[in-house]
């Protein structure tokens, strides 16, 4: 059995997670706003601005990882295929 479909299989998971950070961290920023808090009346705003950051800080290790993780498996994947497909044209 080739190792292609499992790779595949692995591949396709690694992406859907990666994909799924990405979307989580998009809709966590989205209300995201770039603002400075002169008054003391506005600290529920700064408070929740400061965990939705601290929210991101947190994902951003887990999405690099799996980045990195799922363009090492296309390479690995696109590495495999034409090396076999290489020999079976000789």
């Amino acid at each position: 059995m080739s190792a292609i479909p499992i790779m595949l299989i692995v591949w396709g998971v690694v992406a859907a997670c990666f994909l799924a950070l990405l979307a989580y961290r998009g809709q966590l920023t989205r209300y995201e706003e770039d603002q400075l808090f002169l008054s003391n009346s506005e600290s529920h705003e700064q408070q929740e601005q400061k965990e939705i950051i601290r929210k991101v800080n947190q994902l951003q290790p887990a999405i690099r990882a799996l980045g990195v993780a799922a363009a090492a498996m296309t390479v690995g994947i696109v590495g495999i295929f034409t090396y076999d497909a290489w020999q079976r044209l000789q």
